[in-house]
């Protein structure tokens, strides 16, 4: 991913993307290939692509991004009318080849690939469950642990009834896409933290992350995979079987996929993600208007947000008012041209070339900026580095003022479900004011959107929100954290019910 807010240089970074396809009768390996580039925003470490040709798993996962990560003869070698794949960004498990994925495993009764985004928060213990049990581990990663479970259940029961177990046993943030042998299934967790969708090919069905990956395939998407079910493809290509594995009051969607981690042409809930981030724009006009001479984003996560923002400042003023007809409101412009070709990997050795860091990767049009009042609308504030760097930037450039404006929250607390984001010590929120934000940054003004302006834009209820970074609460039970609703963490060890 290429991150827009705080992130140019170290903000919060996906997790990862999974896709799955079964298709009637040609390789699945091009058409997960082409998904896999599709999904590339949600991690650049390493691709993978395991495929099943009805006797045999053929499996290539590397490091790196989907384009170097395979070559054509890694894709012929990858026979098979079904697939799975996986771009990874790590956030649990060590950066290695080790932890990439699919992680395929074969055993007594056949053999398994799983691709995972998300987070398990008690990983660790059914990694000692399971070893007790004489389970050898190859990663230090919460994905092998998922397949290691499975693989046990499958010894003694049929394919869902085996998922359904292990999904009584994990506890935190999944959606996954597996193949058992050459059958392609898609989980989502019972709170529907991470996306996963369906969609339909001229000759098959495709399970991924994002609609995006969908619409690179020229499919068309069906739905959303509900929280806590199981989808199954038939291994011809020709349709699939559902089934409702497990049932809660509550979800719990993590909003950030809509304010910045998923593509703007994605379908999530029925909702194109590049409206809900002009809606959430217009409502931080709504709550946080400021009249100036113009308004920009950083590109690109900002981009929609500012269009929705001047949009709205074209309609009424900053007090709410109808706008005269004279007045043309805050001008929308793109002020700070993006340097794509600078990866985040780029080593900078010395304090001043990181406080520099930020001209690498992002340059103002001085005439857009010069002898004018400026705001500038981001997705986050994480650390505050690169916001003070923005600001600074704006007033070398000629700015009179420079407003910052949030389309999210104050981030307060670290994401234990796979969000590679900053730790309590290092998120400028968890212990500062907003006031004390815009010191720090040397801003003119600053302001975030509220919970209640997301959850309204999303519309849906706090309850059904993952809101863990912006509150401290969590609908997951972690470790020496707060939680926002009740919650029952599974007992590991003990044995799965009799007649599940």
């Amino acid at each position: 991913m290429e991150p827009g807010g705080d992130g140019i240089a170290a903000g919060p970074r996906e997790k990862c993307g999974v896709v799955g396809v079964a298709l009637e009768d040609r390789p699945a390996a091009r058409p997960l290939y082409y998904a896999l580039y599709a999904l590339q925003h949600r991690g650049q470490e390493s691709a993978g692509i395991v495929t099943h040709d009805g006797f045999q798993q053929h499996s290539h996962v590397e490091r790196g991004l989907v384009g170097d990560a395979f070559d054509l003869d890694d894709l012929e070698s990858l026979t098979g009318t079904t697939g799975i794949g996986h771009v990874r960004y790590p956030t649990a498990g060590s950066l290695d080849k080790s932890c990439a994925q699919p992680f395929s495993v074969s055993f007594k009764s056949g053999s398994l690939g799983l691709s995972h985004n998300g987070n398990l928060v008690n990983a660790a213990e059914i990694r000692d469950d399971l070893a007790h049990q004489g389970h050898a581990f190859t990663s230090d990663g919460d994905t092998e642990v998922i397949a290691h479970d499975l693989a046990r259940n499958l010894l003694d029961a049929d394919l869902v009834r085996a998922v359904k177990r292990t999904m009584e046993r994990i506890h935190g943030s999944y959606s996954l896409t597996i193949m058992h042998d050459d059958t392609v299934l898609g989980v989502r967790d019972p709170k529907g933290n991470r996306p996963l969708c369906i969609g339909k090919l001229d000759d098959g069905y495709v399970l991924a992350s994002e609609s995006a990956a969908i619409d690179t395939l020229d499919g068309e998407l069906v739905r959303d995979v509900r929280p806590g079910e199981l989808v199954v493809l038939e291994s011809d290509g020709t349709g699939y079987d559902t089934y409702q594995l497990v049932e809660e009051d509550h979800t719990g969607h993590c909003f950030f996929e809509h304010v910045y981690f998923a593509r703007p042409d994605s379908v999530i809930d029925d909702e194109l993600v590049y409206e809900v981030r002009r809606n959430l724009g217009r409502k931080l006009w709504e709550e946080a208007g400021v009249e100036t001479d113009v308004v920009m984003p950083v590109p690109d996560s900002g981009r929609a947000f500012a269009s929705g923002y001047a949009d709205a400042a074209a309609e009424t003023t900053a007090d709410g008012d109808p706008r005269p007809e004279d007045d043309d409101g805050v001008a929308f412009a793109e002020g700070l041209m993006k340097n794509r070709y600078v990866g985040r990997t780029f080593i900078m050795p010395t304090q001043d070339e990181r406080e520099r860091a930020v001209r690498l990767k992002l340059n103002p049009i001085r005439s857009t900026v010069e002898g004018k009042t400026v705001t500038i609308i981001d997705d986050s504030i994480v650390r505050g580095t690169t916001s003070t760097q923005l600001v600074d930037l704006m007033k070398d450039a000629g700015a009179e003022e420079v407003h910052m404006r949030i389309g999210a929250p104050p981030i307060i607390a670290p994401c234990y479900l796979g969000i590679d984001m900053a730790t309590r010590d290092e998120l400028i929120a968890a212990d500062r004011s907003t006031e004390e934000i815009r010191e720090a940054i040397d801003a003119d003004s600053l302001s975030y959107l509220s919970i209640d302006a997301i959850a309204e834009t999303l519309g849906t209820g706090h309850e059904d929100l993952c809101l863990g970074c912006v509150t401290g609460e969590y609908p997951f039970d972690v470790e020496d954290e707060a939680t926002d609703r009740d919650v029952d963490r599974p007992a590991i060890g003990e044995s799965p019910p009799a007649d599940d």
